[in-house]
C-alpha cells in the first residue's frame, strides 16, 4: 500500500483548505446561526475563509447573524489562521508531550518562515506564551469600555473576541454594525486596537529579539543607542519600515480627509490625528474601521491600496506581501538602475536569492490583484474600478476593509473573493509551488545565448 507523504509546500496550503472546509461545515449547522436567521453554505464558506485567512470581509454581520456558538467557531478559526494551522497543531503535540520527528520539525520551520531549524520548539513555546499574554492584556483593556456599554457577559465576550481578532489581524468584531465607528472618540479602545494590530504584525522574530535586547540592555545599563545597535538587522529593518509606513499613512490620511465631512471633517483636531493613525495601522491587514471607507477621497484610496498591498512583517499574523519583501524588491530595482551590486541593509549583505524571491513575490502578487480585479468587475458591470480594486486588494492582502461592496456581491463575486482571500493567506508563490513538480534537472546540454531586446 502506497504511503502518502507531503512536503511543507503541499501541507501548508492543504492545512488551510482543510480548516476552511471544516469551519464552513460547522458554521452551516443551525446551532451556529442566531434565532431568526438562516445561513446558506456559500455564506458559511465565505465566513470560514475570511476567519481562517484572517481577512475580515463579511457578507453578514458577525455580531447579529451568528449565535454565540457560531462566534466561538469564528474566533477559533481566526486564532488558528493567525498563528497558522501547522503552528497550532505543533502546539497541541507539545502540550500532549508527543515527540517531533525531523520531518515535522522541518515543516514547522517552513510554516514559521524561519531560516534555521535549531531551537524551533523553544520558539514555539515562546510564541504560545507571548500570544496568551498579549491577548489577555488586550481583553482586559477592552473590557473597561465594553462591559459598561454591553453588560458584563456580553462585554467580556466582546473584549475577548476583539482582542484575539485584533492581534490576529482578523478585523472582525461583535460590538455593532459600524465596527470601531462607535468608538472613534474612545482613545482607550483605539489605542488598544492599534497596539494589538502592530504587535501581531511585527512578527515573532522581532518580538523575541526586541524583548531580549531591551532586557539585556536594562540589565547591563546600555544606552538606547547601543540597544538599537545590538538588535538584529531584520528587527531594525522591520521597526524602521513599520514606523515609516505608519507615520506616512497617518499624515496622508489626515491631509486627504481633513475637510471631508463623511470621514474626519467634523472631528476635533486631536480626534482627527488619532483616527488617522488608526486608519494607517488598520489598513495594513487589520480590517477595523473607525469611519466609512466608502466616503474616502480618491487620494486616500490610492494610499490605502499601497498600505494594504504591503501589509505587515514576516513571521507574524499580518498579510500582504510583507514590509521586508516590498523593501527588498524595491532595493533590487533601485540597485539595478544604479548598476550597483552592493545589496546592503544596515551594513549586512542581502543574498541574491532573497532579492530575487522578494521581486518575484511582489510581481506575482501584483498580477494576482490585477487579474482578480478584472474578474470581479466582469461579474458586476456596475462596479467601479476603485471599489473593485479596493475589495480585491483588501481580500488578497487579508485586510478586511470594504467600500460597502462585500455584502452586495453576487454568487460569482463571492467565489472570486473567497479564492482571493485563500491565495492571499497562503501566498501566490506557495500556490505555484503546490502545483509544480520541484525536481532538479541535471541537464548537461548548453544552449547558445539568444539576442533579445527589452525596453
Amino acid at each position: 500500500m502506497k504511503k502518502w507523504s507531503f512536503s511543507s509546500e503541499h501541507l501548508i496550503p492543504l492545512s488551510f483548505l482543510g480548516a476552511i472546509l471544516i469551519g464552513a461545515i460547522l458554521l452551516f449547522l443551525p446551532i451556529s446561526t442566531a434565532p431568526g436567521n438562516t445561513t446558506d453554505f456559500l455564506t458559511a464558506l465565505f465566513t470560514a475563509t475570511t476567519s481562517v485567512c484572517v481577512t475580515g470581509l463579511v457578507v453578514v454581520d458577525t455580531y447579529s447573524h451568528w449565535s454565540v456558538f457560531g462566534q466561538v467557531i469564528i474566533l477559533i478559526l481566526a486564532q488558528i489562521g493567525g498563528l497558522g494551522i501547522i503552528t497550532v497543531a505543533s502546539l497541541f503535540m507539545l502540550v500532549t508531550r508527543k515527540k517531533f520527528s525531523m520531518g515535522q520539525r522541518i515543516i514547522l520551520t517552513d510554516a514559521l518562515n524561519l531560516n534555521e531549524r535549531s531551537g524551533v520548539l523553544r520558539i514555539l513555546v515562546r510564541i504560545m506564551r507571548g500570544t496568551i499574554i498579549v491577548e489577555l492584556l488586550g481583553a482586559i483593556l477592552y473590557s473597561i469600555s465594553f462591559v459598561p456599554l454591553l453588560g458584563f457577559q456580553k462585554g467580556l465576550w466582546a473584549a475577548i473576541f476583539n482582542s484575539v481578532s485584533a492581534f490576529c489581524n482578523a478585523g472582525m468584531d461583535i460590538v455593532g454594525p459600524t465596527s470601531m465607528g462607535v468608538f472613534n472618540s474612545n482613545s482607550l479602545v483605539l489605542f488598544t486596537t492599534m497596539a494589538l494590530i502592530v504587535l501581531g504584525g511585527l512578527g515573532y522574530v522581532v518580538w523575541f529579539d526586541l524583548s531580549s535586547g531591551i532586557l539585556k540592555g536594562i540589565k547591563k545599563r546600555y544606552s538606547p543607542k547601543l540597544i538599537w545597535k545590538r538588535l538584529s538587522e531584520h528587527t531594525k529593518l522591520v521597526l524602521s519600515l513599520t514606523f515609516i509606513l505608519i507615520v506616512l499613512g497617518a499624515v496622508s490620511i489626515l491631509a486627504f480627509e481633513y475637510n471631508n465631512p463623511e470621514t474626519l471633517g467634523n472631528m476635533p483636531l486631536s480626534q482627527k490625528i488619532m483616527n488617522s493613525f488608526f486608519e494607517s495601522i488598520t489598513l495594513r491587514t487589520a480590517g477595523f474601521a473607525s469611519f466609512s471607507q466608502k466616503s474616502m477621497t480618491d487620494l486616500s484610496c490610492i494610499m490605502a491600496f499601497i498600505l494594504m498591498f504591503i501589509g505587515g512583517s514576516p513571521v507574524g499574523t499580518a498579510g500582504g506581501v510583507k514590509t521586508v519583501t516590498f523593501f527588498l524588491a524595491g532595493l533590487n530595482i533601485v540597485n539595478y538602475i544604479k548598476n550597483d551590486d552592493k545589496d546592503l541593509v544596515f551594513n549586512r549583505k542581502v543574498s541574491y536569492e532573497l532579492m530575487r524571491k522578494a521581486t518575484v513575490i511582489v510581481a506575482v502578487s501584483s498580477f494576482t490583484v490585477v487579474l482578480f480585479t478584472l474578474l470581479l468587475m466582469s461579474t458586476d458591470t456596475s462596479l467601479g474600478v476603485t471599489d473593485a480594486l479596493f475589495e480585491i486588494v483588501s481580500a488578497s492582502a487579508t485586510v478586511g476593509l470594504s467600500r460597502d461592496v462585500t455584502t452586495t456581491l453576487n454568487l460569482a463575486g463571492r467565489i472570486i473573493v473567497i479564492i482571493a482571500m485563500y491565495l492571499g493567506r497562503i501566498g501566490p508563490i506557495s500556490m505555484a509551488i503546490f502545483f509544480a513538480k520541484r525536481k532538479t534537472r541535471n541537464n548537461s546540454v548548453q544552449y547558445i545565448e539568444g539576442n533579445f531586446y527589452v525596453g
